[in-house]
């Protein structure tokens, strides 16, 4: 099987491809259109800045290329985010492909901390990235935007409100959290990806 990771200005790539290789898979790293449109699958990660990551998917023509794939899609985090309609980090218009905006946390009590970081558990799971599931397994966290939950929600996790913890539609499918950061129950989310038909 062949494994693309979209290779752009966004960190976490590293972690990523170590995970893949953990599962058996040896993944090519690249920003090259012909090699991701003929992967298997391709996996497009992120930790950073919507706004800045946005300008330069643009200026190298990733954003045309990820809205244009037809084999399975994983977004990672800022992956997600980038994946919606528009996010308030950097008022950007993003890829549209999920028609939802991303918000900014805004803490309601003194004990909610921004960014949400650390470990929290998924629950409405639906699905195929969650099969063997049954909603109450721990994820690792890094953010502070997030996605209201909406008709493409996969999973919710609640941190100051109910928000998606993951997204599907079609053949693009994401997760705000990090499945390379989230152990065992991660790397099944990793191998569930791998094994779509």
């Amino acid at each position: 099987m062949k494994v693309a990771i979209v290779k752009y200005n966004a960190g976490n790539i590293r972690s990523v491809d170590y995970a893949l290789r953990r599962l058996g898979v040896e993944p090519v790293i690249t920003a090259d259109e012909a090699v991701l449109r003929a992967a298997d699958r391709v996996i497009f990660p992120g930790v950073g800045e919507a706004e800045t990551t946005m300008r330069h998917l643009q200026a190298s023509g990733l954003d045309h290329l990820i809205m244009d794939l037809k084999q399975p899609v994983l977004g990672i985090c800022l992956g997600m985010q980038l994946m919606c309609r528009h996010s308030e980090e950097g008022d950007v218009d993003c890829l549209g492909i999920f028609d939802v905006d991303v918000k900014r946390f805004v803490s309601q009590r003194h004990e909610d901390k921004v960014p949400h970081m650390g470990w929290n558990t998924l629950g409405q799971v639906n699905s195929c990235l969650f099969d063997g599931f049954k909603g109450g397994e721990y994820v690792y966290f890094v953010h502070s935007y997030y996605v209201p939950v909406n008709e493409c929600t996969a999973a919710v996790t609640d941190y100051i409100q109910p928000f998606s913890a993951a997204l599907h539609k079609g053949n693009y499918y994401a997760t705000q959290f990090h499945p390379e950061k989230s152990g065992g129950v991660g790397e099944r989310i990793l191998r569930n990806f791998l094994e779509i038909k």
